[in-house]
């Protein structure tokens, strides 16, 4: 874990140098932009980056509380039921092609005479257990406007950097205004815990608005649905998965209802959200942001917002960021910020002096199906696109592996004894458990010739290392497609680590009637729908555990970060890319792809991004046809109680479910590029996707849900 941290010091001279470069670079685009905006123009709403809502609340011709009226007629619009549900919110679904809702908000911060005024129902309620809800201590999302508002009039100034930005947070996160369940319909006494989330009071003191709770995977487990808050749907297809368990924050960004949105990421739910709603997300440095208020804060649990573009992301970044003692992890954060704002990176006019590593070993389309390879094509032209910014491209070439000599070189020395269980004919045992031979000497002799160690080593193969659909710290389900191997040990999950969790944020919370994990699935309705696995099972079988062991968990994090960095620091890279993800936005309720070579349903989970490195992705493209997976007609019929992951990277359904692929079809789905780096490299990644973000521009908004018709 320690060698996440690199003292400022520590970083390069010329790397250095390279960011002031960027900097003064980045500043003379915002000040040519800044110039831009000083004449007058109509304001939209739809699209709206925070620039053009504080330069059209300086010029007078918008209020913060008109800014939040105009996101509620957007809300009603637009975030009705996204599919049939004939039983209830809790029963079988049918999807809706061009379904008119996209199910993205799941809670509206409204008291009850507002939310009725504009005609929403109780169940989009800030709280279902304070009925009357006059507390006067927790203002409404108009009434905090309204606040911003009169501040503004008296002194003409904003409040903060984020005065007048409209929020979206992942239920996974506790507000004291707001019901927080993490999607679950869990029968608490009070349903609004006693704290704030500590990026949400920073959030709130800089001026921003919180608006609504986001629906999500029900405990962030990957399937696109919750009990409380249904199926959600995303609006480029409604048919189609909107992205692993932040998915309501991704798509109330890309469909325009609230500027920006917090999300939660362990294995890929800032980046998949992002990415499948064509937004920018920053699953940035595991200690950068406190995670202090989370429901099951994990070790590798992360805050990062979406945005629609790279300058509002890290302007949010900007504020969440930094220690705080709620969240001893932050405190490697102390002295990591860069000197000027983040959003001071965003853009360049060039990439002149940045070295980008390629990550050919997520891009052979020989060892994938066709349902990769336009992604892969797209992620080819992107890396072009760097180049003529003035990028240095490290490319291995097709079929190349960037990182794979380097992990097989550390991998038995740094896990030594776990490394030894994954192969006994290698370093066996006897009877009593002693070693046979001279283990120790069998692990010198690999170190001095790595190509004779045994294993795959490969970034696919680190499982939720670096592979796809990382397990995290809710064990398989959370968004591992079952039929992928099981992990190694450590990889991505320790004993006992979800029952912790879950029993120390209830512990927090003191509610009077959810106490402990037990009453979460014994107090609760769930859904029912063999489409979509149910979380009872999973929280039930995470409740079995009585002891929380960490050693293994963080030796292979320790592993993977030396092996990574060995490899940045040889090359001299600044940032690697690839793909965010191979597979396009499933269909709801289909079969999810499996598993072949490393590469699950879910998202690719980076170099290291599970082990605490940062990562952003931008919008690369769309696509123009798409492979779907059904259920092999000819397979004999499911067992009595499998259930499948609900099509895009939740659990998969055990036994795994025969399929054939189908297609293509034609589709026009968002395509993301990530780019990681070192940590605490923010800078240098906001620098990269800010440039090619300015130069592509290949975001546009859903066109199923456009601006609406003028009153």
């Amino acid at each position: 874990m320690f060698k996440s941290i690199l003292p400022v010091h520590a970083v390069p001279l010329s790397r250095r140098r390279l960011r002031r470069g960027l900097m003064l670079a980045a500043l003379l685009g915002i000040a040519a932009s800044g110039a831009r905006l000083s004449a007058a123009a109509p304001f939209h709403i739809e699209e709206a980056t925070i620039s053009d809502i504080q330069s059209a609340i300086l010029a007078k011709q918008v209020t913060a509380t008109q800014i939040v009226k105009l996101y509620l007629e957007r809300i009603k619009a637009y975030n009705g039921p996204a599919v049939n549900q004939p039983y209830g919110i809790l029963g079988p679904i049918t999807t809706i092609p061009h379904a008119k809702g996209i199910n993205a908000l799941s809670t509206l911060n409204l008291r009850p005479a507002a939310r009725r005024q504009w005609g929403f129902d109780d169940h989009h309620a800030r709280s279902m257990t304070d009925l009357v809800d006059n507390d006067p201590n927790l203002p409404d999302a108009l009434e905090v406007a309204a606040q911003l508002d009169a501040y503004f009039a008296k002194t003409g100034k904003l409040m903060g950097p984020l005065h007048g930005v409209v929020f979206a947070l992942k239920d996974q996160y506790s507000t004291i205004d707001m019901r927080s369940t993490s999607g679950a319909d869990a029968f608490y006494a009070n349903d609004r815990p006693p704290f704030d989330s500590t990026f949400a009071k920073r959030l709130r003191a800089a001026g921003g608005i919180i608006l609504a709770k986001a629906n999500l995977s029900e405990y962030a487990d990957g399937i696109p649905r919750s009990s409380f808050g249904g199926v959600f749907a995303n609006p480029y297809d409604t048919e189609r998965n909107p992205g692993v368990s932040s998915a309501g924050s991704g798509t109330a960004v890309g469909a325009n209802l609230v500027t920006c949105a917090i999300a939660e990421e362990t294995g890929g739910s800032v980046r998949g959200p992002a990415v499948n709603n064509s937004c920018v997300g920053i699953a940035g440095t595991e200690e950068l942001v406190p995670r202090f208020g989370m429901i099951q804060e994990g070790i590798q649990t992360r805050v990062g917002p979406i945005a629609r573009t790279v300058e509002d992301a890290a302007r949010v970044l900007q504020v969440i960021a930094g220690y705080d003692p709620s969240d001893p992890l932050s405190a490697f954060a102390d002295g990591r910020l860069p000197e000027e704002p983040y959003q001071t990176f965003a853009h360049p006019k060039s990439l002149k002096g940045i070295r980008i590593g390629v990550i050919r070993e997520y891009m052979d389309k020989k060892l994938f199906t066709k349902s990769d390879e336009e992604s892969i094509d797209i992620i080819n032209r992107a890396i072009e696109d760097l180049r003529k910014l003035g990028a240095t491209i490290v490319d291995p070439g097709e079929g190349g592996e960037l990182f794979t000599k380097y992990i097989q070189a550390l991998e038995p020395m740094l896990l030594n004894a776990a490394y030894e269980k994954q192969h006994p004919d290698l370093f066996p045992y006897d009877a009593d458990g002693k070693p046979v031979g001279d283990h120790i000497a069998t692990l010198i002799g690999l170190v001095m010739d790595p190509s004779k160690a045994p294993g795959k080593f490969t970034l696919r193969d680190l499982g939720g290392m670096g592979g796809a659909g990382a397990a995290g710290r809710r064990g398989r389900a959370a968004s591992e497609d079952a039929t992928a191997p099981a992990p190694a040990p450590g990889a991505g999950t320790a004993v006992g680590e979800g029952r912790f969790e879950y029993n120390l944020w209830l512990r927090q919370r003191r509610d009077a009637n959810i106490k402990t994990l037990t009453d979460l699935y014994t107090k609760a309705n769930f859904y029912t729908d063999p489409n979509f696995g149910t979380q009872k099972a999973s929280l039930t079988n995470t409740d079995k555990a009585r002891t929380f062991e960490m050693a293994a968990r963080m030796q292979r994090r320790f592993m993977v970060q030396e092996a990574l960095l060995q490899a940045y620091a040889d090359m001299n890279l600044d940032a690697v890319v690839s793909p965010t993800s191979n597979i396009p936005p499933q269909k709801l309720g289909a079969p999810n792809e499996p598993t072949v070579n490393g590469r699950a349903s879910a998202l690719w989970s980076g170099p290291g991004l599970t082990q605490g490195l940062p990562c952003i992705t931008v919008p690369a493209g769309f696509t123009t046809q798409v492979y779907d997976r059904i259920r092999d007609p000819s397979a004999p019929p499911p067992p009595p109680g499998w259930a499948r992951g609900g099509g895009g990277g939740g659990f998969g359904g055990e036994p795994p479910e025969p399929t054939i692929l189908i297609g293509p079809t034609p589709a026009v789905l968002p395509v993301g590029m990530d780019i990681c780096g070192r940590p605490f490299s923010e800078p240098i990644l906001i620098a990269i996707a800010g440039a090619y973000q300015d130069a592509t521009r290949h975001r546009h908004p859903p066109p199923d849900f456009g601006p609406l018709a003028a009153k």
